[in-house]
């Protein structure tokens, strides 16, 4: 598994995937409050990421915006309360859903709805790679490979999750400090840096475990905020924001990040409208929300359970609205050299990429999606070298150097890569079996998709520009010119054998 470093004076970069940000040309310039009314907007990003199983209790009400759930979607709310749970569309969030007809919800297991419930998709797609049990609405296509172009998130997130909490072993410098004086945590920053990061090894709870306030002081314009909850298992209960986007903290919404890098226990509670976008690295986790609204992102590489408290209101919600920071850049040492033999094997979660940065460092980037959970890469190399040059620090690039094997590699890059230059070096050593590259850049999750009716402007996995061509096959063209020089020569040694047995026999 290869590890992950910060690069010195490295460029902002988003969640990986290009996860965060609002996805497509219906995006509003500005987000309004949590409201009813008229669409603001369209966004084709994905707003709920599941790792794990998804799971609906109690009297939890809805989540809108695009959910991609790995394993399966669980309904099963309590008796007496209301029997549906819309997902895509709410009827009251942001009010900016996904595309009609694009994908509401991708489940790579089962959809399973209790009797006498219902869950709500219209004017969307559920894909689903299991089976449907219980009364699903919306159109509902069968594929066993829906999860497929989102398996490579879980390992990028939880990695990144880590690397933002964490330079190798040691913490991320923090630039503010926090503070739990039992009424309210106090977050203070620096008033300067434009990532402000905060490193908490405490819940967010009053003394008894009720609900707190939150505030944050010394941030300064346009800052992301990067709070990296630290810990086994940690709690954030809270009144703090509001629906009419008139708290403070409302302000921040879209340049905060709730980072949880370790804990298998994570609950978001209280009463009120939760802002900023949540992370939970740990594949392994539970997460529990119970808060009335998570206006926000929310990606977690394990489960989750959207629920409401045994003895509280329900109607919890989550709500569709971007994340845009720019946080850490986190990329991957290489683990093999361009004259080396090697093969590796990918899970779920792996990606190979190799690039070159202005500085002349060759690492690999974890945004980069590289192939599915069942696809492999193998490569035999010869001594003779392959260059690669990228020219961003965030671009992925796959090269694949003349090989004795007919194994192609293939790259999906994220939307932040820019272009990459693949070339093979001139030998007439050169095997003439050649290995393919291909590479295409993907605008994301949340566009990276099965191209299927309904889901407009999808795109394929892995599928990108087709024409690049093969590399050079110089061995091929050496060996096109020694065949027939190889015959001529046959040919005059013969004829010279014959002339000199001929004059033998004169003789």
């Amino acid at each position: 598994m290869a590890a992950l470093v910060v690069t010195d004076g490295a460029a902002a970069s988003p969640l990986p995937g290009g996860l965060g940000p609002c996805v497509g040309p219906a995006c509003p310039e500005k987000y309004p409050p949590v409201n009813n009314k008229d669409y603001a907007g369209r966004d084709n990003g994905i707003n709920v990421y599941v790792g794990g199983e998804f799971q609906v209790r109690e009297a939890a009400a809805e989540a809108e915006g695009r959910v991609v759930v790995l394993g399966d979607l669980d309904m099963a709310k309590r008796a007496g309360a209301s029997s549906v749970y819309n997902v895509g569309i709410a009827g009251v969030g942001s009010r900016v859903p996904p595309p009609d007809g694009a994908d509401f919800l991708t489940t790579g297991g089962n959809v399973s709805v209790a009797a006498d419930q219902r869950l709500l998709a219209d004017g969307g797609v559920v894909r689903h790679a299991g089976t449907v049990t219980g009364t699903v609405t919306g159109t509902l296509e069968k594929d066993p490979d829906a999860a497929k172009p989102y398996l490579s998130l879980r390992e990028d997130l939880r990695v990144a999750s880590k690397c933002y909490a964490r330079e190798g072993t040691t913490p991320r410098p923090a630039t503010g400090t926090a503070v739990n004086q039992g009424y309210r945590t106090l977050f203070t920053g620096d008033g300067k840096s434009a990532l402000q990061v905060f490193n908490v090894d405490f819940d967010l709870t009053g003394a008894t475990g009720g609900m707190q306030g939150i505030e944050f002081e010394g941030i300064p314009a346009g800052a992301t905020i990067l709070v990296n909850m630290v810990g086994a298992a940690r709690t954030i209960n809270t009144y703090t924001g509001d629906l009419n986007d008139q708290d403070p903290l409302n302000k921040l919404r879209e340049r905060l990040l709730w980072n949880f890098p370790d804990a298998t226990q994570v609950k978001i509670a209280g009463g009120a409208q939760f802002q900023g976008s949540v992370l939970i690295g740990e594949p392994g986790s539970t997460a529990t929300v119970t808060a009335s609204g998570m206006n926000g992102r929310f990606f977690t590489t394990g489960s989750l359970v959207h629920s409401s408290e045994a003895t509280g209101g329900g109607g919890q919600e989550f709500h569709a609205y971007p994340f845009d920071g720019d946080l850490p850049e986190c990329v991957s040492t290489p683990t093999t050299t361009p004259s080396s033999s090697s093969s590796s094997s990918s899970s779920s979660s792996s990606s190979s990429s190799t690039s070159t940065s202005p500085t002349s460092t060759t690492t690999s980037t974890p945004t980069s999606t590289s192939s599915s959970s069942t696809s492999s890469t193998s490569t035999s190399t010869t001594p003779t070298p392959t260059s690669t040059t990228s020219s961003s620090p965030t671009s992925s690039t796959s090269t694949s150097p003349t090989s004795s094997s007919t194994s192609s590699s293939t790259t999906s890059s994220s939307p932040t890569s820019t272009s990459s230059i693949s070339s093979s070096a001139t030998s007439s050593s050169t095997s003439p079996t050649t290995t393919s590259s291909s590479s295409s850049t993907t605008p994301g999750p949340g566009v990276t998709t099965y191209t299927t009716p309904g889901q407009p402007g999808g795109t394929t996995p892995g599928g990108g520009p087709s024409d690049s061509g093969p590399l050079a096959s110089t061995g091929s063209e050496v060996r096109g010119l020694l065949v027939p020089g190889l015959f001529l020569l046959l040919v005059g040694g013969a004829l010279v054998a014959l002339t000199i047995r001929s004059r033998r026999r004169e003789s």
